[in-house]
């Protein structure tokens, strides 16, 4: 009888509810997010710590960021891929651990170098686990039921960019800068010990790694981020660079061409909604980044505001983010992924659109509305952009197809950016160029500053309104791309696109052999 029942016992393996097994999935993404912003409100602390001179070495401690940036990206393809060949749930678990030893490493450092190195790698890990998330969604749920838990997955991961900077500046008014690090560990342990018990071993599907692929694609968006970082001040490294980029991705597709086993099967790309998917998806990141550094730093400059008031308006913005994120996957069930990402578009066009009319005086309802408005339309394109991305890939390719798309966001950020830096500066040199100081005859040298200050408040509301505008254009534009998401070639996966790792067309994870040992 105790054979029987230990026979019964490995048979039939514990089993949850699907969104159950997705709670500590999220958990991992929202931790990952947290940090991904947290540091943005210790930044001053740790220069003191650091003892970086904050005008001789700010471009130093940037790193702090852009070394984050630059991990987040750069590895995900990669990742994604792998976490297809040993199973999703194993490499969910892997990149928690890295995240962890980052995290433990940068509360640890007393170097500013190293602690960016440890910024990087604590990013290689929190940023695979969005695209490994998607690919967990794809193994809980059938195709037609992915909508609300990839909403869900993408709530979380904006919830933790929200409340990032808030949680940061509450730790760092009580507690030294490391405990924001520190505080990653019992929570990474918790999601991996709920993902152990909730998530179900994923189906393996065995198959070569491309890694000399992985490098290239790493080595082109590395490149091409620290590239346009510099663009604000153009120099012959960035110059470097961009063109280390351009060789290192004109390898990586002639590569994908030739191998039998590619990172991604340039095939896939014949798929209208996989090719639409990332273009809107690089589009939507740059016109958010707009957003994000343009919202505090007007509030800053323009408005004269705190700082913390620049970034309770901000919040007004991401906040909704999370709300749109659950409502657009709901309606992927519904309308299919055209509806909600146009719909969503619209309403960023439209936010961005009435945020350029916004005058000094601005102020509620009209500024939480129209905030609102643009992260409201942010997070209704977030579940139909991954699922037109990942749907058409074969299930053997979800991963990397997931971290493909979530790479292109962080590229269309860094493409914000440097819009920003080159286009910013020099037209806001254009609005000022015939600005004088000096008082006319009619005026006192007291009325001559009020006037001055006047024109340079005109002048920097004029240069957000034209932001505001780029960042509308931006999503306007990103309609057209996503008017190709159709649902029924999403659907219809395709065993020509992926050779060798893949089972019959209709095929879905959900009926793929699984390994017993995943």
């Amino acid at each position: 009888m105790f054979n029987r029942s230990a026979s019964r016992k490995r048979a039939a393996p514990r089993r949850f509810a699907p969104y159950v097994a997705l709670i500590p999935v999220c958990l991992g993404v929202f931790v990952a997010a947290d940090d991904q912003t947290v540091v943005v409100t210790v930044l001053p602390q740790i220069m003191t710590y650091m003892k970086v001179d904050v005008v001789k070495e700010v471009d130093q401690a940037s790193w702090i960021i852009t070394g984050y940036l630059l991990g987040y990206v750069a590895a995900m393809p990669l990742i994604g891929r792998v976490s297809d060949v040993v199973g999703h749930r194993r490499a969910y678990i892997a990149c928690t651990v890295l995240f962890m030893a980052g995290s433990t490493a940068v509360a640890l450092t007393t170097e500013l170098s190293w602690l960016v190195a440890m910024r990087v790698l604590q990013a290689v890990g929190a940023g695979a686990l969005v695209p490994i998330s998607i690919a967990i969604v794809g193994d809980l749920f059938p195709p037609d039921r992915r909508g609300l838990p990839l909403g869900i997955v993408g709530g979380a991961a904006e919830a933790g960019g929200v409340i990032g900077p808030l949680w940061g500046g509450l730790i760092a008014r009580y507690l030294e800068w490391q405990w924001i690090f520190w505080v990653n560990i019992p929570l990474s342990l918790l999601t991996i010990a709920l993902v152990l018990w909730l998530v179900r071993p994923s189906p393996l599907f065995p198959g070569r790694i491309d890694y000399v692929g992985g490098a290239l694609l790493a080595v082109a968006l590395g490149a091409v981020t620290l590239g346009l970082a510099r663009i604000g001040s153009p120099d012959a490294l960035m110059t470097a660079y961009l063109g280390a980029s351009a060789v290192a991705l004109a390898l990586f597709v002639l590569r994908q061409g030739r191998t039998d086993s590619p990172l991604i099967p340039l095939a896939i790309f014949r798929r209208a909604a996989i090719s639409a998917a990332n273009i809107s998806h690089l589009l939507v990141g740059g016109a958010l980044i707009i957003g994000m550094i343009t919202i505090p730093l007007m509030a800053s400059t323009a408005l004269q505001l705190s700082p913390l008031e620049g970034g309770l308006r901000l919040m007004r913005m991401t906040a909704a983010m999370p709300v749109g994120a659950v409502l657009g996957g709901a309606m992927c069930g519904r309308f299919g992924y055209r509806v909600p990402t146009v719909a969503g578009l619209a309403f960023c066009a439209l936010g961005y659109w009435l945020m350029s009319g916004w005058a000094i005086d601005v102020g509620d309802p009209q500024l939480t509305i129209h905030l609102a408005t643009a992260g409201f339309g942010f997070g209704l394109v977030i579940a139909p952009i991954a699922l037109a991305a990942t749907n058409p890939a074969p299930p053997g390719m979800r991963g990397a197809a997931a971290g493909l798309v979530t790479a292109m966001r962080v590229v269309g950020m860094t493409l914000g950016l440097a819009a920003l830096a080159a286009w910013g500066a020099g037209r806001f040199q254009e609005l000022i160029a015939g600005l004088r100081i000096m008082p006319s005859a009619s005026e006192t040298a007291g009325q001559a500053q009020e006037r001055f200050s006047a024109q340079i408040t005109d002048a920097g509301l004029s240069l957000f309104s034209s932001f505001f505008l780029i960042a509308m254009a931006a999503c306007l534009i990103a309609i057209v791309p996503a008017l190709f998401m159709s649902r029924h070639d999403a659907d219809d996966v395709s065993p020509r696109l992926g050779a060798g790792v893949l089972p019959d067309k209709g095929t879905d994870v959900a009926a793929a052999p699984r390994s017993p040992t995943a």
